[in-house]
């Protein structure tokens, strides 16, 4: 009788493991594609305003605003992978 309420115990505490690590891992994911969204938009963004192609052919300018390309690219690279492997 002891030995089913311990098992009882352990398999309500195992469901509720279950349970909210499951809740966690979903709100992980509807971040990451929020997330994801954002980085789209910021890199739609960038192409509008430089659209001329002006800021990239400045010396100063064109030099941040690459960097600012390419962490945008290494973003958005890295969320398309992430959501490639689920």
């Amino acid at each position: 009788m002891i030995i089913e309420i311990i098992l009882g115990l352990l398999v309500l505490m195992e469901g509720y493991v279950i349970w909210n690590l499951n809740r966690k891992t979903e709100l992980l994911e509807t971040w990451v594609e929020n997330f994801s969204g954002r980085v789209n938009q910021v890199q739609q963004d960038m192409s509008d305003i430089d659209s001329t192609g002006h800021f990239e052919a400045d010396d100063e300018i064109g030099s941040i605003f690459n960097t600012i390309k390419e962490i945008i690219n290494d973003l958005n690279n890295f969320t398309e992978g992430e959501s490639i492997s689920e």
